[in-house]
């Protein structure tokens, strides 16, 4: 029974996309292992607080998150 962990920070993605993720990431994994294990493939996906996650030595933010999603740098 696979387990997939999403770990993201919050408040970067609303309902919709976290359900995107949970549909594609069960999609992914059922076209390795067959249909018959979808019912038993599990997405589970955490929210870590702004700031409480590091990126090369440096807290990582919801508002950085965003700007890197839009194409813009990070300071």
């Amino acid at each position: 029974m696979p387990l997939i962990e999403v770990h993201v920070i919050e408040n970067v993605f609303n309902s919709e996309q976290k359900s995107q993720m949970i549909r594609k990431l069960t999609d992914a994994m059922v076209s390795i292992e067959g249909e018959s294990m979808r019912g038993v493939t599990w997405v589970k996906i955490s929210e870590v607080a702004s700031g409480d996650w590091g990126i090369g030595g440096q807290p990582l933010t919801t508002e950085a998150v965003k700007d890197l999603a839009a194409g813009r740098k990070v300071a």
